[in-house]
């Protein structure tokens, strides 16, 4: 898919990856990990670690790699669902009013994470929720690969290179960019490799992001992507 998007009345389109991007999950996710890696006898800072760069069954595979992996699956889920009753997350500042501010249909999330859990995150942060999730579950690749960004663009209706994805992390960076896609990069001090361009916070991105939608922002296919 090509040319002008697809859908009318909509130029363009923002694909927001969640933890790390929008929502602050570090203590909780050092939390889940340390949990995890006590049950099964292991290191928690080594576990943590190994999760920061890997998704979990390749962590599996290298901190406990005589376990089953689907049961290490089944008990990190666990410990994932009662973190989310109970555990404290916020929003990253100028998220809920960013996302408040976007068209419904003008915005997607894409993210690693299972649906019910994102859910039930905005529940706890009051943060907006869009009409198209893509989450673990919605594709057999995850990030890096292209497919969960290509997807949310489908289901949105709207060509790749006029999606606009905002990432924090490399796999998802690489993922948005093999995808055809302008990634830009918050919420780190230097710049992920790859990134069309930098910010240091989300609400330093927020009045560019809002600008990429309406239009002010050019976006040719073969990039950069620059002020118009």
């Amino acid at each position: 898919m090509s040319g002008e998007p697809a859908r009318s009345g909509i130029k363009r389109c923002v694909l927001f990856d969640v933890d790390g991007t929008l929502i602050d999950a570090v203590d909780n996710q050092r939390r889940v990990w340390k949990a995890w890696a006590e049950r099964y006898g292991l290191d928690p800072v080594e576990v943590y670690r190994v999760a920061l760069r890997t998704r979990p069954v390749e962590t599996f595979a290298h901190v406990a790699p005589g376990r089953d992996p689907g049961e290490c699956l089944a008990a990190l889920h666990e410990l994932e669902d009662e973190d989310v009753r109970s555990g404290v997350y916020t929003s990253f500042a100028g998220a809920s009013e960013l996302l408040s501010a976007l068209p419904p249909d003008a915005w997607a999330l894409v993210t690693s994470n299972y649906e019910h859990r994102v859910r039930g995150r905005f529940a706890r942060t009051g943060m907006p929720v869009p009409d198209v999730i893509v989450d673990a579950a919605a594709v057999k690749e995850g990030k890096p690969s292209p497919i969960p960004y290509l997807l949310a663009a489908e289901q949105l209706g709207i060509a790749p290179e006029f999606c606009l994805v905002i990432e924090d992390a490399p796999s998802g960076v690489r993922s948005g960019l093999s995808a055809g896609m302008p990634v830009w990069g918050v919420n780190a001090p230097v710049a992920v490799e790859g990134v069309h361009r930098h910010f240091r916070s989300l609400s330093e991105a927020a009045p560019d992001i809002l600008a990429f939608v309406s239009g002010t922002w050019s976006c040719p296919p073969e990039g950069p992507w620059t002020a118009g």
